[in-house]
């Protein structure tokens, strides 16, 4: 697609009237700078999805913490932050987008403070669910000032940055984690992969006092309170059995859970309907979803997106418990799959356009060969060899070719007034695909994993990569259904 094509794509809804217009090249300059804490903003949000996961086994010593609190742990923060991300981006549309930037990060970098403090598993659980609320707050108002200060093919740029950010920020959490796990800093293990978000929290935050600009639309949609309720009501349902089930030994309250999610999903359904009925804004708007390839681009997505999250978390798990390897020897693993990514985020828009929607379905089947020969080569109880760096190159560059086209294809054809509700959705089957990766195939991994050592550490991470594998040819399979043409 080109640069002028993806600007029409996400174009902005209307919004009031700005300010006097500003010398071009002051205005630029601004908006780089303001670009610069944005994406700042974006990569801690992102790095702290995944940062965890290479510190849980030193947090599990250190806390002794179970498998089950390990899994809410990483899936609080991404339990929080998708099931509020509508809710953030029509907070920032009634109260003005820096405000609510300015809030989520403060929010976000006062509950890393209390991450990195936590005395016990519970308060970590807790401070992490308040993380997530906010980069809820903080993340949808980028998308919404992007719009807002950059036009063209600038804004084109921007948002090419901001998904490249996107995808290196979830892997170099891994990396990050593993070296700052390792260094023990002062004595503090685990601590200082929350702690590091402190001072960079700060730093931001008085850039952004300074950088951001006010703005909002001329006519900001209401909350949908009812729909979150139901929503979020439907997520723990299915979420908490996920990944308390195995080691509860599934007590019947998790079975009856379980099974209430599908219906919970159904009330949802229905109030949103009920909402749209009575004049309000629904968290998923019915017209929205009616867009050609939105569906098919957030499928697509959410596999990909879980098999990616849970497989990270489980070959984590591998690694250390399983191989005995340190934290910084299990981050330095994940090094191929961030330059893979970077790779592919930031090369994919030099493929024709006509090719876009085969390049992705080609992407979700290097990935899915990717994960398969992983599980082949660790099955053996091994550390994997010079096999292992390549194998994780091509599951990077393949999501490299997935995740940042998929926002672009999928959102070709919304309207403009529809832009933030599409991305939206996007977005947050993302998150909850996240959530959900991490709760499945993390219990896939520890429910296979029961004897000790390599050879049945070995084993679950292949019956996990096996798991991974269909989910990433079903992914293609959605890409497959995307529209031919991009352009509405």
């Amino acid at each position: 697609m080109s640069e002028t094509t993806q600007s029409r794509a996400v174009t902005a809804p209307p919004r009031e009237t700005e300010a006097p217009a500003e010398d071009p090249a002051v205005r630029n300059r601004k908006n780089n700078l303001m670009l610069v804490v944005m994406l700042g903003a974006v990569f801690m949000a992102l790095l702290d999805s995944t940062i965890v996961n290479v510190a849980t086994p030193t947090i599990r010593t250190d806390l002794g913490t179970t498998g089950s609190a390990l899994q809410l742990i990483v899936s609080g923060y991404t339990i929080a932050y998708a099931t509020l991300l509508v809710t953030g981006a029509r907070l920032g549309a009634r109260n003005g987008f820096r405000a609510m930037f300015l809030f989520g990060l403060i929010t976000f970098t006062a509950a890393s403070l209390a991450c990195g403090l936590a005395p016990g598993s519970a308060t970590l659980i807790g401070a992490r669910v308040v993380q997530g609320v906010g980069a809820a707050m903080m993340m949808p108002q980028i998308y919404s000032l992007i719009q807002l200060r950059f036009e063209g093919a600038a804004r084109a740029r921007a948002l090419s940055l901001y998904a490249a950010v996107i995808g290196l920020g979830v892997v170099i959490g891994q990396v990050v984690g593993g070296l700052l796990v390792s260094a023990d800093l002062f004595g503090t293990g685990w601590r200082p992969v929350f702690l590091i978000n402190v001072p960079v929290g700060v730093v931001l935050v008085i850039a952004g006092l300074r950088l951001l600009p006010e703005g909002r639309p001329a006519k900001p949609k209401g909350l949908d309170i009812p729909g979150l309720l139901t929503l979020t009501a439907a997520l723990l349902l299915l979420v908490v059995p996920l990944v308390m089930g195995h080691e509860q030994d599934w007590p019947l309250w998790m079975k009856i859970s379980l099974a209430a999610s599908v219906p919970m999903l159904v009330v949802f359904t229905l109030v949103e309907r009920a909402v749209a009925r009575r004049g309000g804004a629904p968290l998923v708007p019915g017209r929205v979803l009616k867009t050609p390839g939105l569906v098919s681009g957030a499928s697509a997505n959410f596999f990909a997106m879980a098999g990616y999250a849970g497989f990270l978390f489980a070959f984590s798990q591998h690694m250390q418990s399983g191989l005995g390897e340190s934290a910084t020897r299990t981050g330095l693993t994940f090094a191929p799959l961030a330059i893979g990514v970077a790779t592919g985020s930031l090369t994919w828009q030099k493929v024709p356009e006509r090719l876009h929607r085969p390049m992705i379905a080609t992407a979700c089947v290097v990935s899915a060969a990717g994960y398969l020969a992983i599980g082949f080569d660790m099955r053996s109880g091994g550390h994997g060899g010079l096999a292992l760096p390549a194998l994780q190159l091509a599951v990077g560059i393949g999501m490299g070719y997935i995740t940042s086209p998929l926002l672009t294809v999928a959102l070709a054809q919304v309207k403009p007034a529809d832009a933030a509700d599409a991305s939206g959705v996007m977005t947050t089957a993302a998150q909850i695909a996240q959530v959900l990766g991490v709760a499945a195939y993390g219990s896939v991994y520890l429910g296979s994993a029961d004897g000790q050592g390599a050879d049945s550490s070995a084993h679950a991470i292949f019956v996990t990569a096996l798991l991974v594998t269909a989910g990433a040819l079903v992914s293609s399979l959605a890409a497959l259904r995307l529209p031919r043409k991009q352009q509405a």
